[in-house]
């Protein structure tokens, strides 16, 4: 059973910077973010896995994934952050390829307990 623990979110105004941090207890295949704001769904931020790496739109140039697999790790640098970005933000990772969304996730994936990002205007 895998194990992530995430690290690294905090309060910042529109235009900081964050890094997140998700280390795992594993090896992963494909590892990413997702996040969740108060009432709303819980959508994929970025993913990547050894062949392909992907941003939602509203994030792409502002965010970027990174991961040491050497150490089981993956990083989410999020640059000139918005309001909008605040939410609860989850690592998530699968220990096998195919589709790495939140159906997927929730039925043969691991997640983390989430950390807490909070952009003020």
């Amino acid at each position: 059973q895998m194990q992530l623990v995430e690290s690294g979110g905090g309060s910042v105004q529109a235009g900081g910077s964050l890094r997140l941090t998700c280390v795992a207890s594993q090896y992963f295949y494909s590892v990413g973010w997702f996040r969740q704001a108060p009432g709303k769904a819980r959508d994929r931020v970025a993913v990547t896995d050894p062949f392909t790496t992907d941003y939602a739109d509203s994030v792409k140039g502002r965010f970027t994934i990174s991961q040491d697999r050497a150490k089981y790790t993956v990083y989410l640098q999020m640059n000139n952050l918005k309001p909008e970005d605040t939410g609860t933000y989850y690592c998530a990772a699968r220990d096998s390829g195919g589709a790495f969304d939140l159906q997927n996730i929730m039925h043969s994936g691991y997640w983390g307990q989430g950390t807490q990002v909070t952009v003020s205007s």
